[in-house]
């Protein structure tokens, strides 16, 4: 044997018997959670069936819209059910796939109300298809749907899954745990972050950068259960860069929350926050240009 060749089968031994360990790291049944790469494709076919006028299965010869919706359907709640049954008991599995389908039409007048929202809030979107094609903030909005519905029905990990993978897409992180209600619009969206226990109204609009977070993570696990994220009363408005933190802290209705503003106290409804504190400090230099112009 070569020497290359015994190197080889040394580590090899040597990392199987590192896995032996017992420790979170070393499980090796890829049977026993989700499988990330099957959910990702799932929830692109889950976005064709919110969206179906938008993409295109090129296996397809021939476009009949209920037959090529009813092989989409199958697919996947064959897989949902597949990988729901890898973390839940099989009887459960099947009960929350059909569950969860059931709720795509609601799921759907949701995400019209989002696609409407963006288009009334940004006069640059000239039609509702450029919304649908282009926003990242709507993808991530119409993934969160999704992902909240599995997140209500107590489907563990897989929701988790979808939300990250569109936060990965999109640089918008929004928790399947966040309530969020009708015509949400997020402008731009990069940075931006929804913690788990963030409660949204209807008619909200956020920009880039804006964190929903928590006021402090230091008490870990014994956290779990309380509410440690914001809320946001309807027909709020926060600028990029905003921070609103904790879980009493509630932006009443009606209200604009500048950009940069840092909140950890609730806000009265109607009530504009800006921040005043940091001012422009202008200082004029001579420079080549300048000596060009005269």
């Amino acid at each position: 044997m070569a020497a290359i060749e015994q190197q080889i089968e040394a580590l090899v031994d040597s990392i199987l018997l590192d896995y032996q360990k017992g420790r979170d790291i070393d499980r090796i049944d890829h049977t026993q959670h989700p499988d990330k790469d099957v959910i990702v494709d799932m929830t692109a076919k889950l976005m064709r069936i919110l969206y179906p006028g938008y993409s295109l299965d090129k296996t397809y010869r021939i476009y009949n819209a209920k037959h090529n919706l009813s092989m989409l359907i199958e697919d996947v709640m064959y897989h949902l059910n597949q990988q729901i049954g890898r973390v839940l008991p099989a009887t459960d599995a099947e009960r929350l796939s059909i569950a969860f389908m059931e709720q795509l039409p609601q799921i759907r007048a949701m995400v019209q109300t989002d696609v409407d929202a963006a288009f009334a809030g940004d006069p640059a979107a000239t039609n509702a298809e450029e919304i649908i094609f282009c926003y990242p903030g709507l993808y991530a909005i119409s993934v969160y749907r999704l992902a909240h519905v599995l997140y209500g029905l107590q489907v563990p990990m897989i929701p988790r899954i979808m939300t990250e993978h569109a936060h990965s897409l999109t640089g918008i992180d929004i928790h399947p745990g966040a309530i969020i209600g009708d015509h949400f619009f997020i402008d731009h969206g990069t940075g931006i972050v929804i913690g788990q226990t963030t409660v949204i109204g209807s008619r909200v609009k956020i920009y880039q950068g804006v964190t929903l977070g928590g006021l402090t993570t230091r008490g870990g696990q014994s956290l779990r259960g309380e509410k440690r994220h914001p809320t946001l009363e309807d027909r709020v408005t926060v600028y990029a860069n905003a921070t609103i933190l904790g879980g009493q802290t509630v932006i009443g209705h009606d209200s604009i929350i500048g950009a940069n503003a840092f909140i950890t106290a609730p806000i009265p409804p109607c009530t504009t926050v800006t921040n005043q504190d940091q001012q422009l400090n202008l200082k004029q230099r001579h420079c080549d240009g300048c000596s060009k112009k005269m």
